[in-house]
C-alpha cells in the first residue's frame, strides 16, 4: 500500500499556526495600546522563517513523518511568545519576549539537527548507559550552585542561566527505554508474584531501580519535587508498558502517594506548598492579600468562558512567575474556557500522535522511547496544571512551549524532533523484498 507523505497537509497547517500566531500578537496591541504593533510583520516573519526552515528539513530528511507534530509546535511556541509579550507590557522593566524567541530559535536549530543528523532512533539504543550517566551528571551539577525561589535546580554564570533537569529528561526517557527493551521478558515472566504483581528478580530489575531512586534522590535534594514526580511517572508508564502488567500502575501510585505524603510533612519548602494548596485563601483571611495560588484561581474565575481578551486581563498580579509558573492563569484569564480547552486539547493531540506512533513501531525499543517521549510533556502538562488550579500542589515547572523558560522550549524541541524521527520510521514504506513487519539491523553497541 502506498503511504502520502502528506508534506503538503504539514506546510498548510504551519501556515495556520503561523498567522494564528501572529493575529493573537496583534490584538494585545490594538488592546492595549489602540494600535498594531510596529513589529508585527517582523514577528510573523521571524516566527514564519523558523517553521518554514524546520519544515524543509522534514520534507528532505523525514518524509513520512506525522505531519501534526511540527505544527501543533510552531503554534504552542507562537501562542507563548504572544502571552510573554502581552505580561511584558505590565513589566517595562523587565522584558522576557526577546529573550524568549533567541531561545526558541536555539531550540528550532537543534530540531533541524536531530532530524538531519539522526537517520535512525534505534542507533540511540547503543548509547543507553552514556545517556544515564549524562543525565546524572546534570542532575548533580546545580546542587554546588545556590538555590533560586527555594530550589536548586539551576545553573547561573554572570547574565546566563539554564536548568540541566530538563535535558536530564530526555536522556534517562533514552535509558529506560533502551534497558526495558532489553529486558522486557525477564521483567515480565520471570520472579516471583506478590499481592497479584509479578516482581521480576533483583539482577533483571535492581540497576533501573537504582538509578531511577538515585535521580529522584537527587532532585529531593535540590528540592525539584515537579521533576522528582515527572521522572516517576516515566518510570512507572514505561515499565507498565514494557511488561503489560497493570499491577505496576497501583504500586506506582501507591508509592508516590507515599512520597508525597512522607516529603510533604518533612521538607519544609515542599511542606509549604502543601499547605498554600490547602488554604489558597489563608493569606487574604489573616490580612496580608491574595498569595499567588488564589490570584491565580481569581484570574481563571474573571476569564468565564470566552476570556476577557488577550491584553485585558490582570493576572500580572500573580508576581514573580506570572510568566513562567503561572502563565496558564493568563491564557485562562483572556482566553476563557472556551481558549484554554483548545490549547489542552493541542497537548493531547500532540501526546496522542506520539503515543500512535509507538503503536506503529516494529521494534520495542522504538515503541517504548516514543511513548516515554509523548509521555513527558502530557506529565508535565498535568502537574502544572493542577498546581495553578488548585488541584495539586505547586512544583514549580514550565508548561511546554507557553511558559518562559529557556531550557524549557529547547528540550521539547528537542523531544517533537526525536518524536517525528520515530514517527517517519514507523510510517516508511517496507524496502524491496523485505517482509512487512520485520525488525532491520541496526548497530546498537551500548556505549
Amino acid at each position: 500500500m502506498r503511504l502520502h507523505k502528506r508534506r503538503g497537509v504539514e506546510l498548510s497547517l504551519l501556515i495556520g499556526g503561523v498567522l494564528i500566531s501572529v493575529l493573537g500578537y496583534v490584538d494585545v496591541g490594538l488592546a492595549r495600546n489602540g494600535a498594531v504593533p510596529p513589529d508585527a510583520a517582523a514577528y510573523g516573519a521571524g516566527l514564519g522563517f523558523l517553521a518554514l526552515l524546520a519544515h524543509l528539513a522534514v520534507r528532505l530528511r523525514a518524509p513520512y513523518a506525522d505531519p501534526l507534530l511540527l505544527p501543533i509546535a510552531v503554534l504552542l511556541n507562537g501562542l507563548g511568545l504572544v502571552l510573554i509579550y502581552r505580561l511584558d507590557l505590565e513589566t517595562p522593566a523587565d522584558h522576557a519576549a526577546p529573550t524568549q524567541l533567541v531561545w526558541s530559535t536555539l531550540g528550532v536549530a537543534l530540531f533541524i539537527a536531530v532530524v538531519v543528523l539522526l537517520r535512525d532512533h534505534r542507533t540511540l539504543q547503543g548509547y543507553a548507559y552514556v545517556s544515564v550517566a549524562a543525565a546524572l551528571l546534570l542532575l548533580l551539577v546545580p546542587i554546588f550552585f545556590p538555590a533560586v525561589n527555594g530550589a536548586k535546580i539551576w545553573i547561573r554564570l554572570g547574565g546566563f542561566s539554564f536548568q540541566p533537569g530538563e535535558f536530564a529528561k530526555i536522556l534517562l526517557a533514552v535509558f529506560f527505554a533502551a534497558y526495558l527493551a532489553a529486558n522486557r521478558h525477564a521483567l515480565a515472566y520471570t520472579g516471583r508474584r506478590v499481592w497479584g504483581v509479578q516482581l521480576p528478580t533483583g539482577r533483571v530489575l535492581g540497576p533501573i531501580v537504582a538509578i531511577w531512586l538515585v535521580s529522584v534522590g537527587v532532585l529531593v535534594l535540590e528540592r525539584d519535587l515537579g521533576t522528582s514526580l515527572l521522572f516517576f511517572g516515566l518510570f512507572v508508564i514505561l515499565l507498565y508498558v514494557a511488561t503489560g502488567r497493570t499491577g505496576w500502575v497501583a504500586v506506582g501510585l501507591l508509592l508516590a502517594a507515599a512520597g508525597a505524603f512522607v516529603v510533604g510533612g518533612l521538607e519544609p519548602h515542599v511542606h509549604g506548598r502543601v499547605e498554600d494548596w490547602l488554604h489558597p485563601f489563608a493569606s487574604i483571611e489573616a490580612g496580608r492579600g491574595p498569595g499567588q495560588l488564589a490570584q491565580s484561581l481569581f484570574a481563571f474565575a474573571a476569564g468565564g468562558v470566552l476570556g476577557t481578551g488577550l491584553g485585558l486581563g490582570d493576572s500580572v498580579l500573580i508576581g514573580f512567575a506570572a510568566k513562567s509558573d503561572f502563565i496558564l492563569a493568563t491564557a485562562g484569564e483572556e482566553l476563557g474556557l472556551a481558549g484554554l480547552t483548545a490549547v489542552f486539547l493541542l497537548y493531547a493531540l500532540l501526546v496522542a500522535r506520539g503515543f500512535r506512533t509507538g503503536l506503529a513501531l516494529r521494534d520495542p525499543f522504538g515503541r517504548l522511547l516514543a511513548t516515554g517521549l509523548s509521555s513527558i510533556p502530557a506529565l508535565q502538562v498535568f502537574v502544572i496544571a493542577g498546581g495553578v488550579m488548585g488541584l495539586i500542589p505547586l512544583t514549580g515547572m514550565a508548561m511546554p512551549f507557553l511558559a518562559q523558560g529557556g531550557s524549557s522550549v529547547v528540550t521539547n524541541w528537542i523531544i517533537v524532533a526525536l518524536l517525528i524521527r520515530v514517527s517517519d520510521s514507523a510510517r516508511v514504506p517496507e524496502p524491496v523484498g523485505v517482509e512487512p513487519g520485520a525488525i532491520l539491523p541496526v548497530t546498537t553497541e551500548v556505549r
